[in-house]
This record gives C-alpha cells, sequence and structure tokens, in this order.
C-alpha cells in the first residue's frame, strides 16, 4: 500500500484525474489515486498507479482479502505497463455504452485475461500492437481444447468460463484504444464472444445453478429448522459459560475450560465442551439454510443484513407481513426488502443474539487501531462489518471478527449436509433457486406472496405491468425474474405432460385431445417443442391439488368451495396424477350413503358428487367401482 496522505485529499481530486494516461508525463501518471476510503474526517490512499499490486474498493462484504487487490506481478512482464493503462482506463471511464465498473468486475476482467495474455506471450509477442486476429483464433481454438482438471476432471471449460475469457479479450480490445499500444483490429469481427462461447439462450445460464432436489432440501431445512428451534437454550448455555470465565478471569485456560465441562454436564449437556462450541457454529449454519430458503437473499445479501434487519407491515385487514431488509449490490440496487415468513423471523432474531459477542470484538478493534493510528484504513473496514449478523473469526488474520466470505459459507453448507447424511454438493446460490423453483408451484396453490411480493396476483404479468412508482421500488425484481424464468419450466412441464398418450379428464383436458386428434392442428408447428412452448406461454396455468386450472382470473370456485365441479369444467385439466384424489372422494361419499342423518337434501348431493367424481375416473379410464378392489 501506498504511504498514507492524509492532508486535505477529497473525492474531487479522483474526480479531476484524466480518463486515461497518454498525455501524462510519468510522474504524473505513477501519482495517479487509484483508490481511497475515508477514515474518519481523513482521507487515506490505499493505492496509486505506480504499486504493482492495486487495492479495489467497493466489494461486498462476503468478498475476502486475498481477491480484493489486482497484482500486476502476475501479468507476462512485457505487457505490465500496457496493462496497467488498460485497467485504469476502465476504472475511470468503463467501456462503450456502459457504466464504470464495480470493483469485482474490474478484477473479473482482469483475472480473465492473465491467460491470454499468457497465451500471446508464448508466441513471442511483446506488445499488443503485434496482436492479430489469427492469434486471437489460436487463443479461442485452445481454451475450447482445455480440459479440466479439478473439480469436472476430463471436462471441457464450461460454456460461461468460455464467454468470460472471450469477452475479457474483447475489452483488451477496445480498452487498449486509450493507450500507447492499441491492439489494431477486432479480434474477431464477424462474431462475438457470447456466440464462440456456445451461450444460446437464458435456460443455458440458469443451468449453471442445480435445482436442489426436494428430499435433499427437505433434510437440510428440517434439520436446520429444528437446530433454530432450540437455538435460544443452546445461546442460554452458552451465556453461562461466559459466566464461568469471567468469575475464573486470570487463571489458566486449562482451569477454566475444566470448569466450563463441570458446568455443561450440570446443565444436561454431555458432550463436552469441543462438541458444545461445534454446536454453537453449526447454529449459525442452520440459521443461514433458514433464512435463504425462505427469503430469496443472495449470499452477499445475507452478508449486508445488519442489527434491525427485520420490519412488519399490516393491511387493512390486520394481516401481519413480515420484511428483511439488506443492501443489494449485484446491479448497485441499494436497499431492498424480501417477504419473510415468521419462522425466518426467528432465525434472523436468533443471529442478532449470536452474533452479539462478535459485534462486540469488532468494537474492540475499532477502538484499539483508533488509539494506535486514526487514518488506520482497517478502522473504516471493521466498520463495514460492525453490526452484521453472520460473523466469524479468522485464525490466520490474528483473530480479527469478519462476515464469512462466500467460500467460507460453502466449505460449511457442504459440511452441514454431510452431518445430514447427505452427498448433494451444496452451494449458497442454490437456495436462491430453490426459492424461485417453489415460489413459482405457489402459482400452483398459495400466492399471497407473490401477491404482496408483486403487487399483481398472476404470475402471469410481464416486467412491463406498471407498477407504481412507490410500491415495490424496494423489492427484488430480479427475483421475480427468476421466478418467472422456473414458472415457464414448469408450464412447460405440464403441458408436455398433456400432449402425451395419457388420457385427460375436466372440459379443457377434454378438448385438447379432441385438438390433438386433428393432424391439421399438428401441423401448424414446426416441432413437438414449439407446440408446447406455444401453448404453455398463451395458457394460464395453476394447480390446485386435484386439477390444473386454466381460467384467467381468481374466481374458480371449484378452487375452494366445490372441488368436484372441476370435472365439468370448462376451464380444467385432470391428469392420471389426479386419478387417486378422486378415487379417494368416490370411496368416501360411498360411505356417506350409509349415514341416516343427512337428509334428502345432503344425499342427493353425496350422489351428484358420486357421478362428477365416477365421470372423472371413466375420463381417465379408471375404472371406479372396482378400482379399491
Amino acid at each position: 500500500m501506498s504511504a498514507l496522505n492524509t492532508d486535505a485529499l477529497q473525492w474531487s481530486e479522483l474526480r479531476q484525474q484524466p480518463g486515461d494516461v497518454r498525455k501524462l508525463a510519468v510522474n504524473e501518471r505513477e501519482a495517479l489515486i487509484i483508490s481511497a476510503t475515508r477514515v474518519g474526517r481523513e482521507w487515506v490512499i490505499l493505492s496509486r498507479y505506480r504499486d504493482m499490486t492495486w487495492r479495489l474498493e467497493g466489494f461486498t462484504s462476503n468478498v475476502p482479502d486475498g481477491v480484493r487487490e489486482i497484482d500486476f506481478r502476475r501479468v507476462p512482464i512485457e505487457f505490465i505497463p500496457v496493462m496497467k493503462s488498460v485497467m485504469y482506463r476502465y476504472l475511470r471511464r468503463g467501456r462503450a455504452g456502459q457504466k464504470r465498473p464495480s470493483a469485482s468486475t474490474l478484477r473479473n476482467v482482469f483475472e480473465n485475461s492473465l491467460p491470454f495474455l499468457r497465451h500471446v506471450s508464448t508466441f513471442k509477442i511483446d506488445h499488443f500492437g503485434a496482436i492479430t486476429p489469427m492469434v486471437c483464433a489460436n487463443y479461442v481454438s485452445e481454451c475450447r481444447a482445455i480440459r479440466q482438471t479439478r473439480r469436472s476432471k476430463g471436462k471441457p471449460l464450461s460454456v460461461s468460463a468460455l464467454e468470460r475469457r472471450f469477452m475479457a479479450v474483447e475489452a483488451l480490445y477496445e480498452l487498449s484504444q486509450y493507450t500507447h499500444d492499441p491492439i489494431p483490429r477486432n479480434p474477431w469481427p464477424d462474431t462475438s464472444a457470447s456466440a464462440m462461447s456456445g451461450r444460446r439462450s437464458r435456460g443455458e445460464e440458469a443451468g449453471k445453478t442445480p435445482l436442489l432436489p426436494d428430499d435433499v432440501f427437505c433434510t437440510l431445512f428440517e434439520k436446520a429448522h429444528e437446530q433454530v428451534r432450540r437455538g435460544n437454550a443452546l445461546l442460554d448455555i452458552q451465556d453461562d459459560l461466559e459466566r464461568v470465565s469471567a468469575e475464573r478471569n486470570g487463571q489458566v485456560t486449562r482451569n477454566i475450560q475444566e470448569a466450563k465441562n463441570r458446568r455443561l454436564v450440570a446443565l444436561g449437556w454431555a458432550g463436552g465442551l469441543g462438541e458444545f462450541n461445534q454446536a454453537i457454529q453449526s447454529l449459525r449454519t442452520a440459521s443461514y439454510i433458514v433464512i435463504a430458503s425462505t427469503s430469496g437473499c443472495r449470499n452477499h445479501e445475507l452478508a449486508n443484513v445488519m442489527i434491525g434487519a427485520h420490519h412488519s407491515t399490516e393491511d387493512d385487514e390486520g394481516t401481519v407481513y413480515h420484511w428483511l431488509r439488506s443492501t443489494s449490490e449485484k446491479t448497485d440496487a441499494g436497499i431492498h426488502d424480501w417477504m419473510i415468513p415468521e419462522s425466518t423471523v426467528s432465525a434472523v432474531r436468533l443471529m442478532e443474539r449470536w452474533a452479539a459477542p462478535y459485534q462486540a470484538m469488532i468494537a474492540d478493534e475499532i477502538t484499539r487501531r483508533h488509539s494506535i493510528n486514526p487514518t488506520d484504513p482497517q478502522i473504516t473496514e471493521a466498520h463495514k462489518h460492525r453490526h452484521a449478523l453472520f460473523l466469524g473469526v479468522s485464525a490466520t488474520k490474528n483473530n480479527l471478527v469478519r462476515t464469512l466470505s462466500g467460500s467460507t459459507w460453502n466449505k460449511n453448507l457442504k459440511a452441514f449436509a454431510r452431518s445430514c447424511g447427505l452427498s448433494w454438493n451444496l452451494a449458497s446460490h442454490q437456495f436462491r433457486r430453490k426459492f424461485a423453483n417453489y415460489a413459482a408451484h405457489s402459482q400452483f396453490g398459495d400466492l399471497r406472496y407473490l401477491r404482496e411480493h408483486f403487487a399483481h396476483w398472476s404470475m402471469d404479468m410481464t416486467l412491463g405491468y406498471a407498477m407504481d412508482q412507490e410500491w415495490g421500488q424496494h423489492l427484488d425484481i430480479e427475483l421475480f425474474e427468476d421466478i418467472q424464468f422456473e414458472l415457464e419450466d414448469i408450464k412447460s412441464g405440464v403441458v408436455s405432460g398433456w400432449l402425451g398418450t395419457s388420457s385427460l379428464g375436466g372440459g379443457y383436458g377434454r378438448s385438447i385431445k379432441q385438438w390433438q386428434r386433428d393432424p391439421k392442428n399438428l401441423a401448424i408447428f414446426k416441432s413437438h417443442a414449439s407446440m408446447v412452448k406455444s401453448i404453455a406461454e398463451s395458457t394460464s396455468i395453476r394447480s390446485n391439488g386435484h386439477s390444473w386450472c386454466t381460467a384467467d382470473d381468481d374466481g374458480c370456485v371449484g378452487y375452494t368451495m366445490e372441488r368436484t365441479r372441476c370435472g365439468g369444467c370448462d376451464s380444467s385439466v385432470i391428469g392420471v396424477q389426479h386419478a387417486g384424489v378422486y378415487q379417494g372422494l368416490f370411496n368416501n361419499l360411498k360411505g356417506l350413503l350409509d349415514c341416516k342423518d343427512i337428509g334428502e337434501g345432503g344425499r342427493q348431493r353425496v350422489l351428484r358428487d358420486l357421478d362428477r367424481c365416477r365421470n372423472v375416473l371413466e375420463q381417465l379410464e379408471f375404472e371406479p367401482e372396482t378400482a379399491d378392489e
């Protein structure tokens, strides 16, 4: 880090710096400020242009220190000067038509440029002006031929990895035009990084995140929820152990630990101090799983959850809704609110209590640093974590307390999964997709979450919906997009089942089968997939457990009041998977005929509903009178 300069450095000084270094004298260029932070009322320079390592500001709090910098010592030595020029231009001005990059974007471009620079160096090229489209084409071939040696051993680079590498080359071409050593020609003038990587659709992007299977998710959530439920009792014991430490302040560690073990036995904990400490750490992971599963927050958004993040609202009917507030830095969105159930509120409250001792350690650190050096940049860094909930101690950094990084969370989550007897490769980002999938399924059930979260009862709304400017200004619209994508996938699967060989019941189901029998109807689609997609996109579909409803409003009485009406409704589709429901209803209704106290009106209604169930089962090619024998 550069020597500290705590004179009258202001942000205006940074804003006045030029957009590139071409017209600067060497000493002016080397003195350019790359990053600075404010400590109290003073500005402290973290990096200057002359430094071989540029410290960057603006990362999310779950990013570890080791990846918050650009290390030019990793660049082939002949390209260091031009790469500094390129990175400075990108930092100051961004790319054409784009805003200035975030710190993480800047570093990602740098990281993805390194393989290209090494490739170019093997051709004995020592300046950008000698890079030709042929050299770039060779790089593309080399990247496609790479086979991974670690996690996906033997597999080629993923579409996303290829795209990132090729986009970095495009960035180098564009940004080098503002240096003394520009790449002379577009690396691939007739195509693009996305096309060469094989990127085809958003579906491929979503495919990067595997969907947690229901059995795996339920096992994880059940164990996590149970730990959260017992969490306050566990923290009560921890408080008791802290009192033991306070009473024996000044004694040797071994005596204190023995006293704690005796206290644990007295409190009914038989596993010893080591096992208890592991249970406390597991409680943090359990709380994370509950909150991530029920909110849809990303890892960094949970890292930004602070004390007092929960608040509630009440509608005109007295219904209370709970919200979790955090800061999202995905697209510079700022403050967001996510709707959460009461079980999540309990987990948030638990983490506020869990984190209190760690927050106190950060407060002590700030006081200590300030007494030694009031302009220590780590004071500002510590303040960013001061009120966070998901904290941990770093043994490799003098026991500093900081927000847990994304990589640490993935290790913790994998360990939690193993403790549940699961072999699933669990990662933090999988919870968001699982939430989106379940929220999409809520169209096939309870829509309260979506109705409140997006101010509209139907998931068929598009992003062009004219939402009031005030309502929803803090809602996670990207989460809506994720839910919408999952819904489209679910609907396509449902429609594909309709257009199979199995029988369908319900008015709309019979119409589909009749329509499907006419070859002229099928001929208007170029493929079966396009037919499925067209019908799925044009049909409103939701499930009520005993049929699919295609009505485009929410006034269906078969959904709540009189479920057997769905068999004759023109908007219903009933599949063979619903047959068990109607068979069960049929059997129960037959039993009601033996009741003597239902009256003639009741008897006629039972007979009517028996006929409805019988008709549905016959439409599905079941024999209701013998199906239960």
